[in-house]
């Protein structure tokens, strides 16, 4: 780039060819908050064309100059953190704005011509990315007014493509009847479903820590492996999104996505090659894998719990009972935790462990691989009863990095062990700048690398495994629902789901 927003980037990788991204939703917080920092990094990085451009659709009535004041927080909130100021000039004047209700036809006729003009004007062929920042029950009447308009036809060599956000579905029969109609408009090759966990540095280094390592990938496996945990644990509440949270839940708006794209990075065999389709198969190889749930194992297996008021990090909390638009006596759970197994020759008899929740003592994600202990006998005459558990710990957020735990002798005259850990930061190693997540999502959809995104068959095996649950609570409406203190780690039963098999959770 020739002006300012542009910085010396990587040349090994190419910036994204041209194109009009169109966001659907585009006056809502997803765009400011975390869409306009995402677009502005990639500016900085040189990653976005010259004849790059942003058309922003919503029902509020702007034009293109309030669409870009509306969308100028988000830029200085970037600029305080990551010395972005130098992009937003860059990409606000390429951004258009189109007004009107995303059911109606007229709609997208004026999509249609808006697009034509903002093309001529940046020169951005007809290379367009649809991006659906909108609540998910308009996800397939947009895409449906899509097709019809004739907007995702592919022709002259150019590609259009549409980015679906979480959540996919709400149940299995959901989830498959949003494919059927996403599919009738387009090719799968079209659809990027988007889980932003997947941008994260270190979701993606699992795979290049498993399968790069000589040291490590020997050891994933069942032989040495005692257990894996994956924690994404929150200190927000609910807050304003009662209405959304009460009819979702923390095992449907988790589980399926987030939690389940953690677990088939860490569980799945090494792909023939890194491209989409190769990894995408062994990711869904380990869902297809997992045992089923029956009714008494959920019982057994499944936590789930609500929080009460309390205190988050010296912040008063009220109970999400009491939270707006939400119900006196909701049996909504913010907290999950199961215990699921995987039923293939890598990790037979390997249990794993997953927990999610909201109002917790501290924000983290992780994911925990401990291995088996050392045998004792040679400290049968020492002081020695327990050595320390050796665990690598995948961090992933708030700081993204790995840490590895072992045993070294205490000094002094007597053989005594204690525990010390190894501790690798990305920002600390490599100086990298802070991100959203979704920047190297954005960009890989551009270039068309469809590696980091589900694919309807990975969507459906995911509600497969969730579905037994669903079911066993929707029979079980009288049953006990544990109350967790804001500020705790979560309900007592989630430690019982661990003790009883003589393990822990890695203490919040």
């Amino acid at each position: 780039m020739s002006e300012p927003a542009a910085v010396a980037r990587d040349a090994a990788v190419a910036p994204a060819p041209p194109a009009i991204l169109v966001v659907f939703g585009a006056a809502g917080d997803l765009a400011r908050r975390l869409l306009v920092p995402a677009l502005c990094n990639l500016a900085r990085a040189g990653l976005l064309s010259e004849r790059f451009a942003v058309i922003g659709v919503a029902r509020q009535e702007l034009d293109d100059e309030g669409f870009r004041r509306s969308l100028a927080t988000g830029a200085r909130e970037l600029a305080e953190t990551a010395s972005a100021q130098d992009a937003w000039p860059w990409l606000s004047r390429r951004l258009y704005y189109v007004h009107g209700d995303f059911t109606a036809p007229d709609t997208y006729e004026r999509i249609s011509r808006r697009l034509r003009e903002v093309s001529a004007a940046h020169r951005t062929g007809g290379n367009v990315l649809f991006y659906l920042a909108t609540p998910p029950n308009l996800f397939a009447a947009i895409a449906g007014r899509l097709g019809a308009a004739g907007l995702v036809r592919e022709e002259s060599g150019c590609w259009r493509r549409l980015i679906v956000e979480k959540p996919f579905g709400t149940d299995l029969a959901s989830a498959q009847a949003l494919n059927r109609d996403l599919l009738a408009v387009m090719g799968e090759d079209q659809i990027f479903r988007i889980d932003h966990y997947l941008g994260k540095e270190t979701v993606q280094n699992i795979m290049v820590l498993r399968f790069a390592n000589g040291l490590f990938e020997p050891l994933w496996n069942r032989d040495h492996v005692d257990h894996v945990q994956i924690t994404v644990a929150e200190t927000v509440e609910v807050g304003r999104r009662g209405r959304f949270y009460d009819a979702t839940g923390a095992l449907r708006d988790m589980v399926p996505n987030h939690l389940f794209q953690l677990l088939s990075l860490a569980a799945m065999e090494p792909p023939s090659c890194f491209n989409a389709a190769a990894v995408r198969a062994e990711k869904a190889k380990v869902l297809d894998a997992v045992h089923r749930l029956t009714p008494s194992d959920v019982r057994r297996n499944v936590v789930r719990g609500q929080y009460g008021a309390g205190l988050v990090e010296g912040r008063a909390v009220r109970a999400y009972r009491d939270t707006p638009d939400v119900a006196p006596s909701s049996r909504t759970e913010t907290y999950v935790a199961m215990k699921l197994m995987i039923d293939n020759w890598r990790w037979a008899g390997v249990p794993f462990y997953l927990r999610t929740g909201k109002a917790l003592a501290r924000r983290r994600t992780e994911v925990v691989i401990q291995f088996k202990q050392a045998p004792l006998t040679l400290f049968r005459d020492t002081p020695v009863e327990r050595l320390t558990a050796n665990d690598l710990v995948l961090h992933i957020q708030p700081d993204e990095g790995a840490s590895l735990r072992f045993n070294a002798k205490i000094p002094g005259p007597s053989v005594r062990a204690d525990g010390v850990e190894m501790t690798f930061n990305y920002r600390d190693y490599f100086r990298s700048a802070p991100n959203t997540g979704y920047e190297t999502l954005i960009y890989d959809c551009m270039i068309g690398d469809a590696v980091l995104f589900n694919r309807a068959d990975d969507i459906e095996a995911g509600w497969r495994v969730v579905q037994p649950v669903l079911d066993a609570w929707a029979e079980d409406r009288d049953g006990v629902l544990p109350v967790y203190p804001a500020g705790s780690a979560g309900p007592p039963e989630a430690e019982t789901l661990l003790r009883r098999d003589g393990r822990r959770w890695r203490a919040l």
